[in-house]
């Protein structure tokens, strides 16, 4: 998945603790080969091939998957999208951006972007994108996913305890030995090595969204590297979003979107959500936590 994928599990020797982490592995290694846009085989992909020509037949996990990724759409009035996939990337994050891309160019980039192009047949499990050109990526929810998904193969399997940590975004279970609690620190996206608050948590999940490695500096604005969907210009006014709770799937989604949303519209959208909760980080540095606990 392009990303680093760290196993922890709490068992009763390293052989079998092993066994277990090769079989959460296997798992990951399983939904990479499904929703992957890069390689070429992965039923993604030939989604993604047959934009504009004709629906593909796909597993019911990959198309329940979509369903969910296109509720998340709605439910942020299109602030999270999986077609952002097709973008043309005319942003640079690496430093050699000195000004602004064109507004045509910006218009010309989300031609292709648009999650109501993505057409769903529940009867015949098949996904098709209505415009040529079009892609879909799992990038925003596909680790989060994976990372639920080994969560639940270890507590099937009868391990007590664990995290799948994938490259940030954590699902969690059981305890370590002699702690009543996992203890997650969240870094300070302003003060590097310094740590921001650490969470506690039993059976949850976490997902951070930030702006404060990958990003653009024009004019003294921070652009970060998150682009809305809609309009094809990064977010702005949010340095990081860290999410906690259930799903690590949701709690993805939910940071992807509020990163575009802003402070403002994205705690309007937490209230939806009240097994969730958050700390964002604004540009000026201020930090937005919620209350429910």
């Amino acid at each position: 998945m392009g990303s680093v994928f760290t196993i922890t599990v709490v068992d009763t020797d390293s052989t079998k603790a092993n066994q277990h982490i090769d079989q959460v592995v296997a798992e990951v290694s399983r939904i990479e080969n499904l929703i992957s846009e890069w390689q070429p085989h992965t039923q993604i992909s030939k989604v993604n091939q047959q934009a504009g020509i004709r629906p593909v037949v796909v597993d019911r996990e990959v198309f329940d998957l979509t369903k969910r990724a296109l509720a998340y759409s709605e439910l942020s009035e299109g602030a999270f999208d999986i077609s952002v996939a097709g973008l043309d990337w005319i942003w640079q994050f690496d430093g050699s951006m000195t000004e602004l891309p064109s507004p045509e160019m910006v218009q010309r980039s989300v031609a292709h972007v648009g999650y109501q192009y993505i057409v769903l047949d529940s009867v015949a499990s098949s996904i098709y994108l209505s415009k040529k050109g079009m892609k879909i990526g799992f990038g925003s929810i596909g680790k989060g996913y994976a990372a639920d998904k080994g969560r639940e193969l270890m507590q099937q399997m009868g391990v007590k305890g664990g995290i799948v940590n994938a490259s940030g975004d954590l699902a969690m279970w059981g305890k370590p030995l002699g702690e009543r609690h996992w203890k997650i620190g969240l870094n300070h996206p302003f003060r590097q090595h310094q740590i921001m608050q650490v969470l506690k948590l039993g059976e949850e999940a976490v997902a951070t969204s930030g702006s404060y490695e990958k990003y653009a500096e024009i004019a003294g604005i921070r652009y970060a590297h998150i682009i809305n969907p809609k309009t094809g210009y990064p977010s702005t006014g949010l340095t990081s979003v860290s999410i906690y709770g259930p799903s690590a799937e949701m709690a993805n989604a939910l940071s992807t979107s509020i990163m575009v949303l802003g402070p403002k519209k994205g705690k309007v959208l937490m209230k939806a959500f009240p097994l969730y909760n958050y700390i964002f980080v604004t540009d000026a540095g201020r930090v937005l936590k919620s209350r429910k606990r």
